[in-house]
């Protein structure tokens, strides 16, 4: 039997997948990366079974500059229209949102820091957070929730940070998956965006250690609701 197939894509470098693709071996999943910006072409989308989209500096409006954008978003519209389940981290949130119907706009300030989510739903998938976890944040942007779609989590900072739509889209602002080697490298890429505000933390805050496995577990969690959904 053929393994079900699961497709990464990546905007940048130094925004990968992390701990989502230990969770697509763990569940048998064959796994490829298509690294947008370095041109890699999206494959055909017939035989996908899984779909991820990462996050990435670039803002969604931004097609004009990333214009790989638009047949990214052509290729969310034919996902969803097929019912293949899709996570969507931070920028791949704010994707789906977007491609679903949901404005995008700035948020009221600027969130990068480890700041608590808490639920806003009574929703399975919202329960794993009743405990208010910090959780790592990297973005200036937020989308409005979209029509038929389900609120998970807030933060102070930020009234949307995940929703599921039709139980088999999942989209989250904040980032589980990352490891310790990705905040470094997301601080050095990125050093430019650490500008003091009253929801910025510093590189060296942010880069302190981290219980990034129980993190995971959490991701886990929500991919296993997932998972059980679409079967």
């Amino acid at each position: 039997m053929d393994r079900r197939h699961a497709l990464i894509i990546q905007h940048v470098p130094f925004e990968g997948p992390g701990a989502i693709d230990s969770w697509l071996a763990a569940n048998g999943y064959q796994r490829s990366i298509c690294h947008l910006y370095r041109g890699d072409p999206l494959p055909n989308i017939n035989g996908i079974d899984w779909l991820v989209i990462m996050g990435g500096p670039m803002g969604v409006a931004d097609e004009q500059d990333v214009p790989f954008l638009v047949p990214e978003k052509a290729y969310l519209r034919e996902a969803l229209a097929r019912r293949i389940p899709i996570v969507g981290i931070c920028l791949g949130a704010q994707l789906l949102a977007d491609v679903l119907g949901a404005p995008v706009s700035r948020n009221p300030d600027t969130e990068i820091g480890w700041f608590p989510v808490s639920p806003t739903s009574s929703h399975a998938m919202a329960q794993p957070f009743a405990d208010q976890p910090e959780v790592l944040h990297w973005h200036g942007d937020t989308f409005a929730l979209p029509e038929g779609a389900t609120a998970l989590l807030a933060s102070e900072a930020c009234a949307n940070q995940a929703f599921l739509y039709k139980d088999h889209v999942l989209g989250l602002q904040f980032h589980l998956e990352m490891t310790a080697g990705g905040v470094r490298a997301i601080c050095e890429a990125c050093a430019n965006e650490l500008q003091p505000g009253p929801w910025v933390q510093d590189a060296h805050t942010l880069c302190q250690p981290r219980d990034f496995d129980a993190l995971h577990l959490r991701l886990f969690a929500l991919l296993d609701e997932l998972a059980s959904n679409g079967s």
